[in-house]
């Protein structure tokens, strides 16, 4: 998938840039590091990830199912139907670890309908609660997992159509039942690994 393929790209670019020497152009300059910050690194991951999840939504996902082509389900892979925006994401994601690079992104949320997408530490709790009221910034912080240092970042998920709308309202596991259209629905997690 091109935006699969696009994700992969930007995380070898960007990962390739961080913490590596820069080249010098002359014989007495010194080698210095040079790098791109984590919180640069991670926004601009962000909006990769979110450009991609958004035109799946609306040119692919809503399109199809408005002109009554196709459906997007969460037995995708069963019912040959198309994967639901989450599923896009976390199918992305578990794609792009494929390349070996140790950025890991997945969607969380505080209504999660499948509780593995719930909050899984109280970082992405604060962070979920934060971006909730204040949609427009990321909440990050220097996080230790696995005995590995990492930036982590929560960015605003937002509804960004009827069909995300119209799936978490009307889902028997559903515990939120009233989105409405733009409301902060979740959050994207974003984690960069700092000892590379």
């Amino acid at each position: 998938m091109v935006g699969t393929a696009v994700v992969r790209g930007a995380l070898t670019i960007l990962l390739g840039v961080i913490g590596y020497p820069a080249l010098s152009s002359g014989a007495n300059e010194s080698s210095t590091q040079i790098g791109i910050p984590p919180e640069t690194v991670a926004d601009y991951l962000h909006a990769v990830i979110e450009a991609d999840r958004t035109f799946y939504t609306i040119q692919v996902v809503e399109r199809l199912q408005k002109r009554g082509k196709m459906v997007a389900s969460e037995d995708w892979r069963v019912s040959h139907t198309l994967p639901l925006p989450a599923q896009f994401l976390m199918e992305s994601s578990e794609l792009a670890a494929l390349t070996g690079a140790k950025v890991r992104y997945r969607l969380i949320g505080l209504w999660p309908i499948n509780q593995q997408n719930g909050p899984s530490t109280d970082f992405e709790r604060k962070g979920l609660e934060d971006v909730r009221m204040n949609p427009e910034r990321r909440y990050s912080g220097i996080v230790v997992s696995g005995g590995e240092r990492y930036f982590q970042a929560v960015y605003a998920d937002r509804a960004v159509t009827q069909a995300c709308i119209g799936c978490h309202n009307a889902h028997p596991a559903s515990p939120k039942r009233d989105f409405r259209l733009n409301d902060v629905m979740g959050g994207i997690v974003i984690m960069i690994p700092l000892n590379q």
